[in-house]
């Protein structure tokens, strides 16, 4: 059974087809006009700009009472979490250490850094079995 109800799911997927389409827009114009840097700056752009937008977004919510359940579930998990899910691991970190939690937000993001990174080494060494 799903915990959520169908609205919530529904402002999730749109949220979330809408940050999708975002991305692809961004990342691939940043590559398009940057081909010289020999770098994904459009991907690294979206990931710093969806870390700055949902602290940016958080803070306003938490400190002026605005963004009802449904918007902050369609804002941070639907449009952020289509245009970077990098922007949750960096909320979810800062969470840790806000907490006092070192241990656990080292834990996170070294995990995050070395099971991603040799998870696609993995991915990549398979696919070309």
């Amino acid at each position: 059974m799903i915990p959520y109800g169908l609205p919530q799911l529904l402002w999730v997927g749109l949220g979330g087809f809408l940050g999708s389409i975002g991305r692809f827009i961004m990342a691939g114009a940043l590559n398009r006009f940057s081909p010289a840097f020999g770098f994904p700056i459009g991907t690294l752009t979206v990931n710093i700009l969806g870390c700055f937008l949902i602290g940016l977004l958080y803070g306003l919510a938490e400190t002026r009472s605005i963004l009802g359940p449904d918007i902050r579930i369609f804002l941070f998990i639907g449009v952020l979490g289509g245009f970077t899910t990098y922007s949750t691991f960096g909320f979810e970190s800062l969470a840790l250490l806000r907490d006092g939690a070192i241990l656990k937000a080292s834990a996170n993001i070294i995990l995050h850094v070395f099971l991603g990174l040799s998870a696609v080494w993995i991915g990549d060494a398979l696919g070309r079995l």
